[in-house]
């Protein structure tokens, strides 16, 4: 997530001539002639992110090659979240813009027919031949909304995942070594929480705290638990071993120093921060900060390891471009985002912290960005990405903060965050499958 996350991508497409019918993305016209055309496109990059720059390259060509001129709207990922339905439901919706993946967020949209198909322009252009099967789960959606089949309603041109961010400097002055095992990880957070510090920068008003309880559930989950939990094969035991440990572990970390209480009111640009001001040695969250990383982190030196002891972890395709059902001009959205799948572009993404889907590897020279990408393909080659926990629904993605910040408060106890957040589960996912 910046789905729930904090940064990510954007767009994809249609054609004029099925438009004019009332169906959606068709792919009718040969190329997308742009003069005196106006593309409108939302995202919420930053301009210095992996993403921001290589689409920044990709709207100097589009312009070029279509004559179009682009208008970039900047929305934040929370504008964009609350005001979706309203907004892509009028005259007001863009022609293209970047939209978080999953059941409750592009699977929604699509099911109340905003979010037009894409399955002409996805054959036209062939992205299917460039991603892997494991990336295109979130870029399907059925007619309920339910991702992983159905028609293509959303594009990513790069990945993500969550692993552990780490102060290399503050590792090799406490003599702490890269963990290998959960066993180590815990050691490593006693040792520095023994020395006064708080070894973990944690956010519970937003994404990062509950990325990190999803994780700890995968470290006693399997594929099973997670086609359960994410695509509702089976009911999901909110009384079993992954999501119990999971629960329980947060509160016994905080309860030992390694997560602050005060994270119950912190966001996640906060922890973001404060691990780039040096405050903690540890941040567990998204590829998305990588750029940003590369670039502010100036007092110490930095790298990331995958975290310990679990062979999924939280991940996906990125957020999507996606097409609007009402956008105007639906084979230009087409048209820059194939442009933005272009091997060019996707280096350009890949050498400045972004996580490319298309991109030729030899082009990427930088040392950390490999380091990124070579984890990310590790994680890929073992069918580890296993998605968001606020995936399921809707209104999960504010119902698990609520819950981890009542954790780490103690406002309520682990088996009553447990009940409290199965309850919504289930009340979601009732809604979206009856």
């Amino acid at each position: 997530m910046k789905h729930t996350r904090i940064l990510a991508a954007v767009v994809a497409t249609a054609a004029v001539a099925a438009a004019l019918t009332g169906c959606s993305g068709a792919s009718g016209s040969d190329d997308a002639d742009g003069a005196g055309k106006t593309l409108r496109m939302w995202h919420y990059e930053g301009a210095d992110s992996a993403m921001g720059k290589a689409w920044a390259e990709a709207v100097k060509v589009f312009e070029k090659e279509t004559g179009a001129k682009v208008q970039f709207e900047e929305k934040s990922f929370e504008q964009i979240r609350s005001t979706a339905s309203q907004v892509l439901n009028s005259d007001q919706a863009p022609d293209v813009l970047e939209y978080a993946k999953g059941n409750g967020t592009a699977g929604l949209l699509s099911s109340q027919g905003l979010l037009a198909p894409l399955d002409d322009a996805v054959k036209k252009y062939g992205w299917d031949k460039k991603l892997a099967s494991s990336l295109q789960t979130t870029a399907k959606y059925d007619d309920k909304g339910i991702m992983g089949s159905g028609s293509w309603y959303g594009v990513p041109n790069y990945g993500e995942y969550v692993e552990v961010y780490y102060n290399k400097t503050a590792f090799e002055k406490a003599g702490v070594a890269v963990p290998t095992s959960l066993s180590e990880f815990e050691a490593a957070m006693k040792t520095f929480a023994a020395a006064g510090q708080t070894p973990l920068s944690e956010s519970a008003a937003e994404y990062p705290l509950s990325h990190l309880w999803y994780q700890l559930a995968l470290t006693k989950a399997d594929r099973s638990f997670v086609d359960d939990y994410q695509l509702y094969k089976h009911k999901v035991d909110w009384n079993g071993e992954p999501l119990t440990y999971a629960t329980q572990t947060i509160a016994d970390w905080t309860a030992k120093g390694y997560i602050s209480k005060d994270a119950s009111g912190i966001k996640a640009e906060d922890a973001g921060v404060a691990f780039i001001n040096g405050q903690s040695p540890m941040f567990v969250s998204g590829s998305w900060w990588y750029g940003r990383f590369m670039t502010e982190v100036k007092g110490f030196e930095w790298g990331t390891f995958l975290f310990p002891g679990s062979e999924f972890t939280p991940g996906s395709a990125g957020n999507m471009w996606v097409v609007p059902e009402h956008a105007k001009n639906k084979a230009l959205a087409e048209k820059f985002i194939d442009i933005t799948m272009r091997p060019e572009i996707q280096a350009i993404l890949g050498n400045n912290g972004g996580v490319p889907v298309a991109a030729d590897t030899s082009k990427i020279t930088d040392e950390k960005s490999k380091e990124l990408i070579e984890n990310f393909n590790t994680v890929t080659k073992r069918d580890g990405l296993a998605f968001y926990p606020d995936w399921p629904t809707p209104t999960f993605y504010d119902q698990v903060n609520a819950g981890m910040q009542e954790l780490i408060n103690g406002t309520k106890s682990p088996a009553e965050v447990r009940k409290q957040l199965g309850e919504q589960y289930a009340d979601g996912v009732k809604d979206i499958v009856g």
